[in-house]
């Protein structure tokens, strides 16, 4: 089956994950297919905590892909904010 989920970056105490669609075989920081984003959990200032490209979500979540309920939940906040930018 085909996952959308995080994997992390970024250094000790210092969390940064990128949003990949995967294999649900594959381990966490392992191969991906494609990446189609990022959340920085710890932004600050003028930084973006989430990033995302919603058409390309769109067409995996289309063909068949599960997304973890964190994803979900970013995606909604990406929905959100990109009508208010």
């Amino acid at each position: 089956m085909v996952k959308i989920r995080l994997t992390r970056g970024g250094a000790k105490k210092r969390p940064f994950y990128h949003i990949i669609v995967t294999d649900s075989r594959s381990a966490r920081d392992g191969r991906n297919i494609e990446r189609l984003g990022y959340y920085n959990p710890i932004a600050a200032g003028a930084e973006k905590s989430v990033e995302l490209n919603t058409e390309r979500l769109n067409y995996w979540v289309g063909q068949g892909a599960q997304m973890s309920d964190k994803v979900a939940n970013l995606a909604k906040q990406a929905a959100k904010a990109a009508p208010a930018a």
